[in-house]
This record gives C-alpha cells, structure tokens and sequence, in this order.
C-alpha cells in the first residue's frame, strides 16, 4: 500500500512539474509573441512616417519641377523676343549706312 501511495505520489509530482514546465514555456511564448508584436507595430510605424516622408519629398520636388519648367518658359519666351547679336550688327551697319549718306 505504501508502494502504491509512493508511485501516485510521485505520478502526481511528475504531473504537477510537467504543467509547471508547460505553463513556464506558454509564459516565454507569451512573451516573446509580445515582444514580436510590439516590434512589428514600431517596424510599421516607422514604415508609415518614412512614407509619408518620402511623399512630402516627392511633391516638393514636382512643385520645383513645375517652377523651373515656368521659368525655362519664360526665358526662352524673352530669348526668342530679343534681338541676336548678328541682327544688331546688321541693324548698327545699315544705321551707319543711313547717316553716311
């Protein structure tokens, strides 16, 4: 009868350790999914604020853009309106030409 209260004893203690041992390792697991978790939110919001970033950086740079395309526009609009230096000279001989006479 003592053998027997002995190995229940022991069966109990066995059992009692091993649900020990598996709640411990559900606790680590627990802990770690947290960890990968919080990990995983922090890696998304930085995601988030460099996408957000790079979007400010692209419409800043197609407002550029669109600012040095009007200015391009506008000196080839004055270039194409002013006189060539080759017209000038043509221009400042026949002057000459008018006032010889």
């Amino acid at each position: 009868m003592e053998e027997a209260q002995y190995s229940q004893d022991q069966y109990s203690s066995d059992f009692g350790s091993r649900i020990r041992d598996i709640e411990e390792r559900q606790s680590l697991i627990r802990d770690r999914l947290l960890l990968v978790s919080q990990t995983l939110i922090e890696d998304r919001q930085k995601s988030f604020s460099d996408a957000q970033e790079l979007k400010k950086s692209i419409m800043l740079l197609k407002e550029e853009n669109t600012r040095l395309k009007e200015i391009l526009q506008r000196i080839s609009e004055q270039i194409d309106k002013s006189a060539r230096k080759e017209e000038l000279l043509i221009l400042q001989r026949q002057f000459n030409l008018f006032r010889e006479k």
